[in-house]
């Protein structure tokens, strides 16, 4: 029953036009639709202030819950999302070529559950969380690509918040908001810098973001400092430099190494589209690779097998990381128990350092 302290004007019923709606009782309330439907329906997620205002208007609006919808809304629509985050770069490379092949073993896992498979692009700067969140769209997201993490991690926890399903590809955090399937990035960091202390580099350059902006790249950056730190030779802040996964950013953050005049005899990409990147630009300078500056990947893309030089790489599996995403997905649409993974990592030899295999 409403406090009889906090009346609410009985004029709602003479503001609409035939029969009520949850989206006139949004209006009215000052709330979204999927507000009403959770107060109307007794979920927690609701405060009991906005609970009481919804159902006050509701009953003066003499508005009746259609139970067949509801009831078809709360079964699985059996579609999954996949919200690929891509906005546009100054090299119109919209989609990262690492998610191809993980593209490819999300949708035959899919199919494998017998589950579609609705495929979005998404801008960061937009409500996403908001539009698929309350949409019904489909029974649970998987979400690829997020750029800056600090920025999209109040879009997460919003998820949370409505009790969207989801589960992303990323690093996995302490208290980090829902599950997510990552690789072994510092791991994967340790293989990079045992492979070059293994060749006696010393001054070892990074590319790429590392800071908790990025923690994928953070991440990389710390597995090889560890690795160097224990032979002597951490790497030098000085030849850090911020770099997002794209050639283009690569090529202008390895001109900005070389133009701070500092010895590097290696240098370890946080990605393989920086590497192939900052390739061209030591090409360019008249350095030659291997033998002037060994250069690591991170990723194994196909480019990285035909560039030249042939680029040294960490190994990511897209294909287990495609099937663990929808696996992990399907649990939380079944009410069974999901948890977040880390996928090790493997080192694949290449001529862009000494120790080449092929």
């Amino acid at each position: 029953m409403r406090p009889a302290s906090k009346p609410y004007p009985p004029t709602y019923s003479m503001t609409i036009k035939g029969k009520a709606t949850s989206l006139d009782i949004a209006h009215l309330a000052g709330v979204s639709q999927p507000t009403v439907s959770r107060a109307l329906r007794g979920s927690p997620m609701v405060n009991e202030e906005t609970r009481r205002r919804v159902l006050a208007i509701a009953e003066q609006l003499n508005y009746k819950v259609d139970k067949n919808a509801s009831s078809l809304r709360r079964q699985h629509s059996g579609t999954l999302a996949l919200l690929l985050f891509e906005d546009p770069t100054s090299d119109e490379s919209h989609i990262n070529p690492f998610f191809l092949p993980m593209l490819g073993s999300i949708t035959r896992a899919c199919a494998r559950h017998g589950q579609d498979l609705l495929i979005s692009f998404q801008q960061l700067s937009h409500d996403w969380h908001a539009d698929y969140g309350d949409s019904n769209k489909a029974d649970g997201l998987i979400l690829l690509g997020y750029g800056d993490y600090l920025a999209y991690q109040g879009k997460l926890r919003k998820l949370v918040e409505q009790g969207t399903l989801f589960v992303r590809w990323g690093a996995v955090l302490p208290d980090q908001p829902g599950i997510s399937i990552g690789c072994d990035n510092v791991g994967g960091g340790r293989l990079a810098g045992a492979h070059l202390t293994e060749l006696g580099k010393t001054r070892v350059a990074f590319l790429g973001d590392a800071s908790s902006h990025y923690p994928e790249f953070h991440d990389r950056y710390q597995g090889c400092d560890e690795v160097l730190r224990e032979a002597g030779h951490a790497l030098d802040p000085a030849l850090q430099i911020d770099a997002e996964s794209s050639e283009d950013s690569g090529y202008a953050a390895a001109q900005a190494l070389l133009g701070r005049g500092i010895a590097f005899d290696a240098l370890f990409a946080a990605s393989d589209l920086i590497a192939i990147g900052a390739m061209r630009a030591l090409s360019e300078r008249g350095l030659r690779i291997p033998e002037d500056v060994a250069v690591i990947g991170f990723d194994d893309i196909p480019a990285a097998r035909i560039a030249t030089p042939t680029l040294t790489t960490v190994f990511q599996d897209t294909t287990l990381a495609g099937e663990l995403l929808v696996d992990t997905l399907m649990k939380q649409v079944r009410g069974e128990a999901a948890e977040s993974m880390r996928l090790p990592t493997s080192l694949v030899v290449r001529k862009s350092t000494l120790l080449c295999s092929s």
